[in-house]
């Protein structure tokens, strides 16, 4: 009886060392390497707030990209409010081609999405759903080409969308993952703001409210051993951090659940501003 008793403990403290924090680049649809991610040590000097020693996550799509197909009659939607996929981003850089969708494709459909869509529908007289079905889909293949691989994945600023009600009051950085964004806010007014890019798909990044549990100016990743610097965690080992592959691959790759920047400069004169307690929103 004591003897497993010692087993458990010894098996339930080695599983306490693997979860540290962690999150770093990876190619989208695979378990990737490197990244960021906290240690099992006591932060150095250049950190502030406690560090937990619980796991990252994150998340990105892939799937195949649609070709045009032969219709069918059926008002089936083919794509939809929720859906995450490579067809949808294919859809908006295709809406992008024509005017009705100005910012980066995420191949996530939410509002912006279905708003684009229904402008579209109504200019063409089709019934104004907000979703593509079959005649949508072949009526803006028809006036589009098929998007390159820079249309798709754009190294282009992303434009901001309309805050989170939870952005509007007090510090926040205000994160969404629909636009791809970062805007720091106090009282509702947007002081700076920057590209972001998430997770993998089986890694997700956490939405929700959250707040800045801890900095770390320098910051490397025991997991994956590699540096992220200037990481502001929020969500059990989950930071916003700066990501040298981000910066050099663009949205080709993902993280492991935190929140990557590409612009250096911009991040290190953030991470200077925000402190620890200030509110963190991540939504779509």
């Amino acid at each position: 009886m004591k003897r497993s008793s010692v087993i458990r403990r010894v098996v339930l403290g080695a599983a306490a060392i693997a979860l540290v924090a962690g999150c770093g680049p990876q190619a989208v649809g695979s378990g990737g390497t490197g990244g960021g991610g906290s240690a099992t040590t006591a932060p150095p000097a250049a950190t502030t707030g406690t560090p937990p020693a619980t796991p990252g996550s994150d998340d990105k799509p892939s799937s195949a990209a649609p070709s045009a197909s032969d219709g069918t009659t059926a008002p089936k939607a083919l794509m939809g409010d929720g859906d995450e996929t490579e067809q949808v981003r294919e859809l908006q850089a295709r809406l992008r081609q024509v005017g009705y969708f100005d910012r980066a494709p995420t191949g996530f459909y939410g509002t912006m999405t279905a708003g684009a869509v229904k402008s579209f529908q109504k200019k063409r007289e089709l019934p104004e759903t907000g979703s593509v079905d079959e005649v949508t889909w072949q009526k803006l293949v028809a006036m589009t080409h098929r998007p390159t691989a820079d249309e798709l994945k754009p190294s282009t600023t992303n434009k901001l969308d309309t805050p989170d009600p939870r952005c509007m009051t007090g510090r926040v950085l205000c994160i969404s993952k629909e636009s791809r964004t970062l805007a720091w806010m106090i009282d509702g007014k947007v002081v700076s703001s920057m590209d972001v890019r998430f997770g993998s798909e089986n890694t997700p990044t956490r939405e929700g409210l959250f707040k800045v549990e801890w900095k770390a100016r320098k910051w490397t990743s025991t997991i994956y051993h590699t540096p992220m610097p200037y990481a502001m965690f929020f969500s059990r080992g989950q930071a916003v951090h700066y990501s040298a592959d981000f910066a050099a691959r663009g949205y080709a790759g993902a993280s492991h659940g935190c929140v990557n920047v590409r612009d250096k400069s911009k991040l290190s004169d953030l991470f200077d501003q925000v402190q620890v307690g200030d509110k963190v929103v991540v939504h779509w």
